[in-house]
């Protein structure tokens, strides 16, 4: 015996649909099927009808045992149906209030099989499902689901339109710097530019042999005037808001010309500013206070994930919103997986391959489908409301929700009286790598500026680099400066 009330509970998504199918199968269930298996799933009802007030009604059918043999029937023809996905325990006939009905589940189909249309023609007859209903999807969505069914990684593609010189060799520099201090004497660290950007997958040869840059690698190391002649729609956006409600007091965007724009250098920013903003109370190892957190590194994984798993060809770029109560980091492409799937870990399936190599590299997201969990854990051991995934279609879209309790934006007071030995976290450590990769020279009022912090505690910071060999000084006192170490 069915109860139609445990149903009712994917209402709240649109994700069922109930059909009197009093005359045979509807033409309409075809649509609705492909629209489910396109989008998230959902449960399709014959025999029940959707009265005014939105409960379900079982009106029963005649002979449900012939309508399921016609259904297979129907399903399984290729020239009717582009796959069936589909086994027997996803259709029952079911009984409810005395009424024989049929149940249909249609599962999220995998993105090999996308787009699931009816017809000859998939940009004729595939369907998506949103608030309205079902809808016929547009020429760039079935694209999109196109190049998701590859199993070679999009960001391997090697673009022939674009020359060495598309990239920025600064950002290459500092990048081979901080995988210099992350994994000193890596197997290559001595190669030359273009032959490491090879080991790394940043560039390919074409059927000639001549190099050129792949798609990973522009967007990874390539400026943002070039990255847009293979990707229009590329774009990436930092906000920093008072609240939920006033315009923008901060702004990193891609294409304003006052740094490269590609993903390198914006991660670099960005991460600094989320896991400035996000103040947590310190922790000690032994008597050595360490400032880097785990809820630092969640945001910096969620930062990854965003940047790794985009569809650079789609809609609305990257754009991330930062207020004091919430983060909300949103990004072309839906998950490859359910959000179920990614939130449990041990699923990778990355759009972009190489991007995700080129993160691990340098110390980010080093476990293949551990991220989302790990933001899941930390926000669980604070006792914080769960980080929401959510997918958007027409355009593609995901975004997770970060809430912040009220005291991460609270600073935490260390009394000179503490006698605290103070280590330079992993993160501040690279801000100021690349801060003196960019700038040559500085003074510590400029770190202090850099990290947040009192010029005395950046003074012991710039002081731990020295001792590690990382930086050197020239002059004294007043005129004291610091630079890389050559």
């Amino acid at each position: 015996m069915l109860n139609l009330n445990e149903l009712q509970k994917y209402r709240e998504n649109n994700r069922i649909e109930a059909k009197s199918a009093q005359g045979g199968l509807p033409q309409s269930i075809w649509e609705t099927y492909s629209a489910f298996a396109n989008t998230q799933g959902g449960h399709i009802l014959l025999g029940v009808e959707e009265l005014p007030n939105k409960t379900l009604h079982p009106i029963g059918l005649p002979n449900p045992e012939k309508m399921v043999t016609d259904f297979w029937n129907t399903i399984n023809n290729r020239q009717k149906v582009s796959v069936n996905i589909l086994t027997n325990k996803y259709v029952q006939i079911a009984e409810a209030d005395g009424n024989s009905i049929i149940v249909i589940e249609v599962p999220r189909s995998d993105r090999r099989d996308k787009p699931v249309y009816i017809g000859a023609d998939p940009f004729a007859g595939s369907y998506r499902r949103n608030g309205e209903g079902d809808y016929h999807c547009s020429k760039d969505e079935v694209r999109s689901m196109m190049r998701d069914q590859s199993d070679t990684s999009q960001d391997l593609r090697v673009l022939e339109q674009l020359d060495l010189n598309a990239f920025d060799y600064e950002s290459i520099r500092r990048y081979r710097t901080r995988l210099q201090n992350l994994r000193p004497g890596h197997v290559w660290e001595n190669l030359e530019h273009v032959e490491f950007l090879q080991k790394l997958g940043c560039v390919g040869r074409d059927d000639n042999g001549e190099l050129y840059p792949t798609s990973a690698g522009i967007l990874f190391f390539g400026y943002e005037h070039e990255i847009i002649k293979e990707f229009p729609n590329y774009f990436l956006d930092y906000q920093e808001h008072e609240n939920d409600t006033t315009r923008w007091t901060d702004r990193i965007v891609s294409n304003l010309g006052d740094f490269s724009g590609n993903l390198f250098d914006f991660y670099h920013r960005v991460a600094n500013r989320l896991t400035q903003e996000a103040k947590t109370p310190f922790r000690l190892d032994g008597i050595t206070r360490i400032d880097d957190t785990p809820v630092h590194t969640a945001l910096r994984e969620a930062l990854a994930n965003a940047l790794i798993h985009a569809d650079y060809y789609g809609r609305c770029g990257i754009v991330i919103h930062q207020s004091p109560q919430q983060i909300n980091i949103a990004n072309p492409g839906n998950l490859r997986i359910s959000i179920s799937d990614a939130i449990n870990g041990g699923l990778s399936d990355p759009r972009n391959s190489t991007l995700v190599k080129l993160f691990n590299l340098i110390g980010v997201g080093e476990r293949a489908g551990s991220g989302i969990p790990n933001i899941y854990s930390v926000w669980a051991s604070h006792n914080w409301q769960p980080p929401k995934i959510e997918e958007q279609f027409n355009p593609e879209r995901t975004t997770l929700s970060l809430l912040l309790s009220q005291h991460e934006n609270k600073k935490v007071a260390i009394k000179s009286s503490d006698k605290i030995k103070v280590a330079i976290s992993e993160a501040k450590k690279q801000a100021v790598v690349d801060y003196l990769s960019i700038n040559k020279s500085c003074k510590s009022n400029n770190i202090a500026a850099l990290l947040d912090v009192s010029i005395s505690r950046a003074k012991v910071y710039l002081k731990e680099l020295i001792s590690d060999g990382i930086i050197i000084t020239e002059g004294a006192n007043r005129n004291r400066s610091y630079k890389l170490r050559t």
